[in-house]
């Protein structure tokens, strides 16, 4: 122990994290609301609700702004991923505040509800590729995010596989992988330039998207610039196409073990608005981003310093035995359920309300078209890496053939 905090051998990009992220959260958290490792260059790691919720509620002190401290990149991973700014989750207010009023209109809980034929569509598309066979990968299936952010931005939807992959590359391959280059020499240049084509393409001649709406947005008497709108479109595809995909993978997979749930959630359609939140708890589809300290603070009696780089685990804190009762259990009758599965504070999801949609539009279809699936264990095939996103490759299923929707 050593200025307050224990120091640990943790590394949440490492296999023996990735082996079993439940009991990895579990030990931390059993030593000390706040501890210390040595990995990708030191980080202290936020453990506990309290501890969580303390820094992510507080801008002021645990900055999500880029700068050099950690080195160069995306300021809310440890380490550092070389891709384009996201604003305005890399913005800390007041500069956020002025961003996020522009997004926020367009993804409030009216505005999302007209989108979900469209999610119904894309989603029935998606099974009838498998529907009619009696087997396929449900990895598939958890692309529809991909594919109805890339329609709803307005890019065209046949090429959400290729924006996806590329995302988890990213996010969940390693640097140094060949999945991981690849993605940045080849597919991100190529998606930046799909991206840049499509801005200049709307300034001319708008259309009814997301990125048009950016367009036409007025942001403090003036238009976004195209780096801007660039910048934002990024980040959404970014959050698009990786968490609810997430929490979906592991939910289909989970309740492959829990057949019970799988019947009532069948057989009561109406309860699965709740389960969804317990699932977002439970499977926390971003397990941690990270922020850096500007300002000295006490965070759960560990002091933290200007400089420091502070893992907050999302995944850890909606465990966290002291906020939720038997918080192992996954109970879809949980009530309340105070999840910090979108974040807290200034930078709480701004999709939620489209991510909660999607997500029970495609667990209920693949419960109601395919509900006798079987996942097949032994080609069940993780991410690399589930420091931030936590899922699958691939989740190949057997089950009865259905008929085509579409």
């Amino acid at each position: 122990m050593s200025d307050g905090y224990p120091i640990v051998h943790f590394d949440h990009h490492g296999p023996e994290h990735n082996a079993d992220r439940i009991a990895s959260y579990r030990q931390l958290r059993d030593q000390a609301p706040v501890v210390w490792t040595s990995a990708h260059g030191g980080y202290y790691v936020a453990t506990t609700y309290d501890a969580v919720f303390h820094a992510a509620r507080h801008p002021e002190i645990y900055s999500s702004a880029r700068s050099s401290v950690g080195g160069e990149g995306l300021a809310t991973t440890i380490p550092k991923a070389p891709v384009h700014l996201h604003i305005p989750v890399e913005l800390d207010p007041p500069d956020h505040r002025e961003y996020r009023k522009i997004l926020n209109p367009a993804l409030t809980p009216t505005v999302v509800a007209g989108m979900r034929e469209r999610v119904q569509e894309i989603t029935d598309s998606i099974i009838d590729e498998m529907a009619e066979l009696g087997e396929g990968d449900l990895a598939t299936v958890i692309g529809v995010p991909a594919a109805v952010t890339i329609d709803w931005l307005g890019l065209p939807v046949d090429d959400w596989p290729r924006y996806s992959a590329a995302h988890h590359a990213v996010i969940a391959e390693g640097a140094g992988s060949a999945r991981y280059s690849e993605a940045l020499e080849v597919d991100f240049p190529w998606m930046n330039a799909q991206i840049e084509t499509a801005i200049a393409q709307r300034r001319i001649q708008p259309r009814d998207d997301m990125i048009s709406y950016l367009i036409r947005a007025d942001f403090g008497g003036r238009q976004l610039t195209d780096d801007e709108i660039f910048s934002m479109v990024e980040l959404l595809i970014s959050g698009g196409v990786g968490t609810t995909a997430s929490l979906v993978g592991q939910t289909l997979v989970y309740l492959d073990d829990d057949p019970s749930m799988r019947t009532r959630l069948l057989e009561q359609p109406d309860l699965m608005e709740r389960a969804v939140e317990e699932f977002l708890r439970a499977f926390s589809p971003t397990q941690a981003l990270a922020r850096t300290v500007v300002a000295d603070d006490d965070l759960s009696g560990c002091p933290m310093h200007v400089g420091n780089r502070v893992l907050i685990s999302w995944a850890s804190a909606n465990r966290d035995p002291a906020q939720f009762e038997e918080p192992d259990l996954v109970d879809i009758d949980r009530w309340p359920n105070r999840h910090l599965a979108f974040g807290a504070g200034v930078h709480r999801c701004a999709g939620s309300h489209l991510a909660r949609l999607m997500a029970q539009v495609m667990i209920s279809t693949v419960l109601a078209r395919i509900p006798d699936y079987r996942v097949e264990r032994s080609g069940l095939e993780p991410y690399a890496s589930h420091g931030v996103n936590a899922g699958w490759r691939r989740i190949p299923v057997t089950f009865t053939p259905g008929p085509r929707r579409g």
